[in-house]
């Protein structure tokens, strides 16, 4: 039997927390990939089968003892899935999962943002909330194994977006009120800070090619997709800037390596761009992107998964039968987030799910 999210909220959430914690074994086999998503605005955390394309569990964290105000925005994974990890931007906290969804460590934080699991380290690198005004000039460096946190300075101001090398040697971040990005050895912690040119862009996020050739930021305020050549990988160097939309967000490089895919937030739109040549290489809008936020990848490379804040966007309606001659995946309004599946081929829209108020940051295992 299929049940949707609204019959599951009826039934209860906390009998859901406790169904993905406990029958996690079965639930969460180490074969399967899975999306972890914030509903920031319903302090909950769905899980998303990658393959299946449905959800298969449900943390409410005022279960585990936090509040309704706990805002959960960006979640990061381990490579092997045998950990999660969540920012909880209204308990000033950063939390720890294991693979049966089990709450097994947690650290101070003060407004956590963005996340990054180093590939090689046990490290957790983090960033400030977007809604921090004046937040402390550092970003995280968390041990993953104790949960001990070691403060970065980096010297500007509000800094965002989180990034590490797949070499693992640097961390790139960057601020969201002035043109200044910095790269930090995490070897000696030492900061090189780049300038940008031009007005204000607010980089909101940034993505590392999976060669180590390439780095790209989102800018909000100037519509553009940054791209930056790191030969130099202490230097990025701006190589090409492409014009994208109203507020680009939160980017990820495809299997192909040289496609990046992310939401364009105030246009409603998904966007695939070549960093290579720096052509969009197509654009997507639906009645299930409303405000597009987060992105991940399939294991395969076949799917992009796409969260929306909403309200105001559309969802899949669960009761809703489908009629001779009606397409797949009709929609209409419901005043809530969801995740959109993609083709990354064409941008084709596979699914729409319903995911609650405010759905922010998603993450998934690199395989």
């Amino acid at each position: 039997m299929r049940v949707s999210v609204k019959e599951m909220r009826r039934v209860g959430l906390v009998g859901l927390g406790i169904l993905g914690m406990a029958a996690g074994g079965d639930l969460q086999a180490q074969d399967q990939s899975l999306l972890y998503v914030a509903v920031q605005g319903d302090a909950q955390v769905a899980i998303v089968d990658m393959a299946e394309l449905e959800e298969v569990a449900r943390i409410d964290l005022q279960t585990l003892g936090f509040t309704a105000n706990a805002k959960p925005h960006h979640v990061a994974v381990e490579a092997d899935g045998s950990h999660w990890y969540l920012s909880l931007i209204g308990e000033n906290r950063v939390l720890k999962f294991d693979r049966e969804n089990r709450l097994v460590a947690q650290a101070e934080f003060e407004v956590p943002g963005m996340l990054a699991v180093h590939p090689s380290r046990d490290l957790l690198l983090v960033g400030r909330s977007m809604s921090a005004v004046s937040p402390p000039q550092r970003i995280g460096a968390i041990t993953r194994s104790t949960m001990e946190v070691e403060e970065v300075d980096v010297f500007f101001p509000r800094p965002h977006a989180i990034a590490v090398s797949p070499d693992g040697q640097r961390v790139y971040t960057a601020s969201l009120a002035v043109n200044q990005m910095g790269a930090v050895d995490l070897e000696t912690l030492d900061l090189t800070l780049t300038d940008l040119e031009g007005p204000v862009h607010t980089l909101v996020q940034f993505a590392v090619s999976p060669d180590g050739s390439t780095l790209v930021g989102t800018a909000q305020l100037t519509g553009r997709l940054l791209i930056f050549d790191l030969t130099d990988p202490e230097h990025p160097a701006l190589r090409d800037q492409v014009e994208v939309g109203r507020q680009p967000w939160h980017p990820v490089f495809g299997a192909d390596g040289r496609t990046v895919y992310f939401g364009v937030k105030l246009d409603n739109r998904v966007v695939a761009v070549d960093v290579t040549t720096g052509e969009v290489v197509w654009s997507t809008d639906h009645p299930g992107l409303s405000a597009p936020h987060g992105a991940a990848v399939s294991p395969d490379g076949r799917f992009l998964f796409v969260s929306s804040n909403g309200p105001g966007g559309m969802a899949m309606d669960p009761e809703h039968e489908m009629h001779e001659g009606e397409e797949h995946g009709a929609m209409h309004p419901a005043e809530t987030g969801t995740i959109t599946v993609l083709d990354t081929s064409d941008g084709t829209v596979v699914k729409v799910l319903e995911m609650g108020t405010n759905t922010t940051g998603v993450g998934a295992a690199s395989r």
